[in-house]
């Protein structure tokens, strides 16, 4: 069992006891944290909304700490230019208490179903629980395409074009053919 969390805009992949180390969080060491999970995979795999509302990842703050030290260095040859800079991150040290939550489901109505398609060849029982699992769709209605708002533009010139519609393809014009005078000599 275990889930995949989200803390700092990065992702962690934890189990039951393990340490990480994100971006500083505002909790005092030994406080508990709630973390978001992303995924969960326990007997089946969780990733739709509902289903990560019903589970809870729970670690504690062992301590805060500051990472390695970087160097930043900005040089430009022959100009007379250079900058020098550092930086430590701000980062904190979990440990994962507990995981998990809603994520159990109930065994009992599936056997019930089994029992009640025993008779029944295995073919023709899949096809009717299937049937039962999806819901009823109903048929989409087709919206007008003038009815649908256009996306928005990001700048002045983008709408202007939008609004314009291309110019149709002309056929190039006919030019009248000369007449020729007759130079005969006479």
């Amino acid at each position: 069992m275990y889930a995949v969390v989200e803390s700092g805009g990065k992702q962690y992949r934890v189990e039951e006891g393990t340490v990480l180390v994100v971006d500083r969080l505002k909790a005092e060491q030994g406080d508990k944290v709630a973390l978001k999970p992303v995924m969960f995979k326990g007997d089946d795999v969780v990733l739709d909304a509902k289903g990560l509302e019903k589970i809870k990842i729970e670690a504690t703050v062992t301590e805060h700490l500051r990472g390695d030290k970087i160097k930043v260095f900005k040089y430009k040859a022959k100009k007379g230019y250079s900058r020098r800079a550092g930086h430590r991150a701000e980062l904190t040290k979990l440990e994962v208490t507990s995981l998990g939550g809603g994520a159990k489901k109930k065994a009992a109505p599936k056997k019930a179903a089994a029992d009640k398609v025993d008779d029944k060849p295995k073919a023709e029982a899949a096809a009717e629980a299937a049937e039962k699992k999806a819901p009823a769709k109903k048929p989409a209605a087709k919206k007008s395409a003038a009815k649908k708002p256009a996306a928005k533009a990001e700048t002045k010139t983008e709408t202007k074009a939008a609004a314009k519609k291309p110019a149709a393809k002309k056929p190039a014009p006919k030019k009248p053919v000369a007449e020729k005078e007759d130079t005969d000599g006479a």
